[in-house]
């Protein structure tokens, strides 16, 4: 089973053939007959043309991949309905129902009837509450001008990337990254430029490095913390550091993706880059409800940024899907109401998935040849299995890279994980932990018995 054979063949276009008449209608004169039969040729031609139906895309949207996240998870999905018990740890999403006092806020908007089109750019409420939210929590400043609420946390990165980049630019991205970052980079007509970290940095990106490939075509620098996929948070000093850099560089412009702001584990601590010195008119911060909420399928997330970026994004949401949905905005407005990060509701996710990757890391440091960097938040971890490449499994062939690890984990173990080349590292795979500890514990017993299959991994170096 081929993680590839997921993605959709092309197709080449139908062929169509039409014959000609070789002799006229009986009683036809020789003028009429031909002005006719020509006619009836043009006409043949048209609709043979129009069958023969141009099925080309356009090339940008050609050169895109699609996600291979969604695209395991789809495939768990697939072998679940088809009696297969697989356990899915690919997908990003809390395994907690959104709190109640947010669902009671979307089930009144709907009673109280406010389930009519919002401003494009977001309910004013909605807006203010996020701006005493980023001012409270982040120590920034913003009107609600500042503030386009969207469909979710990836469109408003979407458009960012749209608003700012053009073909020929470059964006700067960390790798292990989001899946969506460089196709996003892709859609715009940019080229990603990746930026390999290491495990040694607990997958931190280094001030030299990024120094070394800023050049005139640099437009953004996009960054993640806490990190999808390593859970990685970026301490203050550090950011400091790559402000320091950025800021000798006019063009470039820093996409913040704080996403997975409150779900962060003691002692690390959040830092929004456009608090730093000199940031803030060049930072764009992009936030949501889906991580800390559990509201995944409300599709809710925010753009916060200097006005002239905000309102080129909100032009492109104007003709692209309007405002997002007024129910989902009024459980947002609830949500940020529990109190300083989302109060006891989010404090008791939070020391769930803690306890989850605290058993996830003591289980899997018993397995022999695995690398580990411990995450500091979200509920990702990225484990480093390269020790095993190359090894031969009786029955199944031989462990390859990290995407016939996780297919091999798939059919023996079947557990849905995400190949790291998914995400820039081919090094690692990725585990969601957005799952109950018992779930886990379930999957990890597969795991285990999988992995001593295998021949004894090299030694890690």
């Amino acid at each position: 089973m081929a993680f590839s054979s997921l993605s959709t063949p092309s197709s080449s276009p139908p062929s169509s053939s039409f014959t000609l008449p070789t002799k006229p209608s009986p009683g036809a004169g020789s003028l009429s007959f031909s002005r006719a039969s020509a006619g009836r040729f043009r006409m043949a031609a048209v609709r043979a043309q129009a069958e023969a139906v141009d099925t080309s895309i356009s090339p940008r949207v050609s050169a895109l991949r699609p996600s291979k996240t969604m695209a395991i998870t789809d495939m768990a999905s697939a072998l679940r309905q088809a009696g297969v018990p697989v356990i899915g740890l690919a997908a990003g999403e809390p395994d907690f129902d959104t709190p109640a006092v947010i669902a009671e806020a979307g089930i009144n908007a709907i009673r109280d009837g406010s389930t009519r089109y919002t401003p494009n750019a977001g309910t004013m409420e909605l807006r203010k509450a996020i701006c005493n939210k980023l001012q409270e929590e982040n120590g920034l400043t913003y009107s609600p001008d500042q503030v386009l609420v969207s469909n979710g946390a990836k469109q408003c990165i979407t458009q960012a990337v749209l608003a700012v980049c053009s073909p020929g630019d470059e964006v700067l991205i960390p790798a292990p990254f989001w899946v969506s970052y460089p196709e996003m980079a892709r859609l715009a007509g940019a080229t990603p430029v990746i930026l390999p970290t290491s495990i040694s940095d607990n997958f931190l990106l280094k001030p030299e490095s990024l120094a070394s490939v800023i050049t005139e075509k640099s437009r953004l620098l996009i960054l993640c913390s806490p990190s999808n996929p390593t859970g990685s948070v970026y301490p203050k000093e550090l950011l400091e550091e790559i402000a320091a850099i950025v800021k000798k560089y006019p063009r470039l412009l820093v996409l913040s993706d704080e996403i997975y702001e409150h779900i962060i584990y003691h002692p690390a601590k959040h830092t929004s880059f456009a608090a730093l010195p000199g940031m803030y008119d060049r930072t764009l911060t992009v936030n949501g409800f889906s991580k800390a909420f559990a509201m995944t399928g409300w599709r809710l997330g925010y753009l916060a940024a200097p006005k002239h970026f905000v309102s080129a994004c909100g032009k492109i949401q104007s003709q692209y899907t309007s405002g997002a949905s007024s129910i989902s905005q009024k459980a947002g407005l609830a949500a940020l109401n529990l109190g300083y990060a989302g109060g006891e509701a989010v404090s008791t996710m939070v020391k769930a998935f803690q306890e989850r990757r605290d058993y996830l890391v003591r289980s899997f440091r018993e397995l022999p040849g695995v690398k580990i960097s411990e995450p500091q938040g979200a509920f990702y971890l990225f484990l480093d299995f390269s020790s095993y490449y190359g090894s031969e499994v009786e029955g199944f062939g031989t462990i390859k890279d990290s995407e016939t690890l996780c297919m091999f984990l798939l059919e023996k173990a079947q557990v849905a994980l995400v190949p790291g080349d998914a995400f820039g590292d081919d090094k690692g795979i990725r585990i969601s932990y957005a799952a109950a500890l018992s779930t886990l514990q379930s999957a990890m017993e597969k795991i285990k018995d999988a992995m001593a299959l295998l021949k004894a991994p090299a030694a890690v170096q």
